[in-house]
């Protein structure tokens, strides 16, 4: 303290000097000024990753461990910037960096009072001290941080300076400048703040390891008092509001910085290191209810067990919330892992894709029947979960209740390297063991892809086949061409209708679509669902990827998808269907969608030649004229050998000659005979009424 009093009372003497001492004096010290470079006003500041609403949800220390976050100066309360420049430089706006008269007045206090009753340095002088970390309690450290004051100030604003403090301005500990110290000591952005709050943050720079208010909060609530005494006696603030703010306790201890989307943060950092701040598609609050909801899941299905959950926003592909973990430091229940990126075996999730390929093929419709019984497929002798058969069934009973035996009947007429291929075409690269061609496990499970995976896909099916990129930057771009679609717009509403069926969350008239998945072994639990708005995936079991006997989809992971669209504010009605749709029963169908036929006799149907599977000879297709709106008439072929040429009333109307499906736009409501040529000129041919 005595070094200090020297120093000060040297300062305003050097001032005194210079004032006095003649023009020689004078010109010498400001060609001083002159000569000396302007102190970098920058410093590293910590990456912030933001929600899409701009509030925190991870943020990082910088090389040094300090917290600086970045601030914005118009996002700081005005009462703090006016108590600040009250208390610390009441004539910032007016001075060229050093306050003549502060520092003669300090000094002669000093003198007169035998101790220091206010300080001379100015904000701007507190700056080079703070971005040049100097030590200025020597008379030739006060006077250099003098001369570097007065350079600054003819290069920055004053603004430029103010925003400089805001953000250099110690706390106590590693903590430093003010939005870091109203996040750690009381909780929240300094956007808002209380009297009380604002000069708790001016007081404690002052002198901030003694007055922090988790080591001697008697000393920190002594420091803010007086400088809300002090700010009614220069104007700032009322006795009333002064009183009222000194009636208030200050914080006693220091809060943890925000933690949420952890993992999803890292990624977002590691992709871009060098951004100062990253905003997320994240929403916060959903985000911080379903970390709960998996933690709190995870403790009650047993130990070492983890959660992960993700929800897309169906129309623009933004990632709401993505819990990778049931907590990240739970080192039992391995929570530094993202299992939203883990590649696991997907179960039974994959079968809708295998049935909404076959409709989209003109193989089978959601009332085909189909045989489930012992059968055995090269070698491969699929049963079912429950080791019970159910004899003859319909697809739409098939996928409804998972069976396995039609699942795969129907995989093997689609080919399991097509389905997989259409993966592909909408960024889904699956994982086949050693590099091995896609085969028919692959729909029981036998692949590796991850919750975002499946995630991605079943935002696909939701949108009626048409895929979207997720993306969990709000800035993100899409892809300059839109990708094919997953499968057509028809396929898709059939298979949404089945999973929006039994199983399916109904309130009123409002469904889910959910499908449930268990892989082999009870290491995995899934449950993928979608409503009109909201795609949502979740993932139960252990990391390690050992088995939990008794772990189900439909037991364990249904429950927490179910109270995940509960906390995302509940259910949207599903989009209505398309028009076209054969709403008929098994014996309204044409002979040759009655029955799923095997592949041997799909190869024979083939090489007998082409045949329209839709839409059927005689059939009544509602596209939608009568409203002033119609849609295309989908045109399916199944057996033949390409190219194809189709023919609307004898005139060819196809474009794609390879495709086996095509989108016809009729002149009008009427009849149309419908003809189909194949590569070696066989030929069917329908005629159909639209309307």
């Amino acid at each position: 303290m005595a070094i200090r009093r020297f120093t000060l009372v040297l300062a305003a003497a050097a001032v005194m000097s210079v004032l006095v001492g003649g023009t020689s004096a004078v010109v010498g010290f400001f060609r001083l000024v002159d000569a000396t470079p302007p102190v970098d006003l920058f410093a590293p500041t910590s990456q912030v990753v933001t929600a899409r609403n701009g509030e925190i949800l991870r943020a990082y220390t910088v090389g040094d461990g300090l917290w600086r976050l970045p601030v914005d100066p118009e996002r700081v309360d005005p009462t703090y910037v006016n108590l600040l420049l009250a208390t610390e430089d009441s004539r910032f706006r007016e001075h060229a960096g050093v306050d003549p008269k502060a520092l003669l007045r300090a000094g002669w206090q000093l003198v007169t009072h035998g101790h220091i009753v206010s300080g001379g340095s100015t904000l701007t002088m507190q700056v080079v001290r703070l971005s040049e970390r100097l030590h200025t309690r020597s008379p030739s450290g006060k006077f250099g941080q003098i001369v570097k004051a007065l350079a600054l100030e003819r290069f920055a604003s004053k603004d430029d300076i103010l925003a400089a403090y805001l953000g250099l301005a110690p706390f106590g500990g590693n903590i430093e400048g003010v939005r870091s110290a109203s996040l750690a000591w009381l909780g929240k952005e300094p956007l808002r703040l209380t009297p009380a709050e604002a000069a708790f943050l001016v007081a404690l720079p002052q002198s901030p390891e003694a007055r922090r208010p988790d080591r001697d909060a008697t000393a920190a609530k002594a420091a803010r008092d007086r400088i809300l005494r002090r700010a009614v006696d220069r104007g700032v603030l009322s006795r009333a509001d002064a009183e009222a703010a000194i009636a208030e306790p200050v914080p006693t201890r220091r809060r943890d910085f925000p933690l949420l989307a952890a993992h999803s943060a890292d990624r977002a950092v590691a992709a871009a290191p060098k951004e100062g701040e990253i905003r997320l598609s994240i929403d916060r609050k959903l985000q911080a209810l379903l970390e709960g909801l998996a933690a709190e899941r995870a403790s009650a299905v047993g130990p070492n067990v983890s959660v992960a959950i993700m929800v897309a926003e169906e129309a623009s592909g933004d990632v709401l919330a993505s819990v990778g973990s049931a907590g990240l430091f739970d080192a039992r229940r391995a929570g530094s892992i993202d299992m939203t990126r883990a590649v696991r075996s997907p179960g039974s999730t994959l079968k809708p894709f295998i049935y909404g390929l076959a409709f989209e093929a003109g193989i089978a419709h959601p009332e085909t029947l189909v045989e489930d019984r012992p059968t055995a497929f090269a070698g491969y002798t699929p049963n079912n979960f429950d080791k019970t058969f159910r004899g003859t069934v319909t697809v739409r009973q098939a996928l409804s209740e998972s069976l396995n035996v039609p699942a795969i009947q129907t995989l093997e007429l689609v080919g399991p390297a097509r389905l997989v291929t259409r993966f592909r075409r909408v960024g889904v690269e699956a994982k086949l063991p050693d590099m091995a061609p896609a085969n028919l496990a692959v729909g029981l499970g036998g692949v590796g892809l991850t919750l975002n995976d499946l995630t991605t896909l079943y935002t696909a099916l939701a949108r009626g086949g048409r895929p979207i990129a997720l993306h969990e930057r709000l800035d993100a771009l899409g892809p300059a061409e839109p990708p094919k679609p997953l499968m057509d717009e028809r396929a898709a509403a059939y298979v949404t209708d089945i999973l929006a069926g039994p199983l399916g969350a109904t309130k009123g008239d409002v469904r889910v679509a959910i499908k449930t998945g268990t892989s082999y072994g009870y290491r995995d639990a899934w449950a993928m669902g979608y409503d009109g708005r909201y795609v949502v995936g979740v993932w139960v079991g252990r990391p390690d990827g050992a088995p939990l006997p008794g772990l189900m989809g439909v037991d364990v992971a249904v429950p927490i998808l179910a109270d995940t669209f509960v906390r995302a504010g509940g259910t949207t009605r599903l989009p209505p269907e398309p028009p076209g749709l054969l709403k008929v029963s098994n014996a309204e169908l044409p002979p040759p969608l009655q029955r799923l036929r095997g592949a041997r006799a799909a190869v024979a149907a083939r090489d007998a030649g082409p045949e329209i599977a839709y839409p059927p000879a005689g059939a009544h297709v509602d596209l939608g004229f009568r409203a002033g709106s119609p849609q295309p008439l989908a045109l399916k072929v199944r057996n033949g050998k390409g190219p194809f040429t189709w023919l609307a009333d004898g005139a060819p109307v196809a474009q794609e000659p390879w495709a086996r499906q095509f989108s016809y736009f009729p002149k009008g409501a009427g009849f149309v005979t419908l003809s189909v040529i194949d590569g070696e000129g066989r030929a069917d041919r329908v005629t159909v009424f639209v309307e």
